[in-house]
């Protein structure tokens, strides 16, 4: 799968209907950012079962906002609608291959018996 492009129109549809989603947040005048894309690319190819999106925080500011993302480049990993995992900061393949292991790997159950309990108050 392609990287995705997200927007203030399509980011909760898409964390809402995709069980795993990196989200790379970047500026077209941030070197590192720019720098970064071909990386977060070949990532995307590697692990097809997984959503990478990409987050312009120019033209999309009200997403970086919510997430409060204070600098750039930033990643972040959710799975099952929930963050579990912020990086900010430049990284590389190497780095990115073991946030993706890790994020695999996470116990998902506190967050499961979380949405479980939220549920049931309503």
């Amino acid at each position: 799968m392609a990287v995705v492009t997200l927007t203030k129109d399509n980011f909760k549809e898409t964390i809402e209907s995709h069980a795993f989603v990196v989200v790379d947040f970047w500026a077209p005048w941030c070197d590192p950012c720019v720098a970064f894309t071909p990386t977060f690319e070949a990532a995307a190819a590697k692990n097809p079962d997984i959503l990478f999106g990409m987050v312009n925080t120019e033209t999309d500011p009200e997403i970086s906002e919510y997430f409060e993302v204070k600098q750039i480049p930033g990643l972040l990993v959710i799975r099952e609608r929930a963050g579990i995992h912020a990086q900010v900061g430049e990284i590389g393949a190497p780095a990115l291959d073991e946030i993706i292991k890790w994020a695999r790997e996470f116990d998902m159950t506190p967050v499961r018996e979380y949405y479980k309990a939220e549920d049931a108050k309503q």
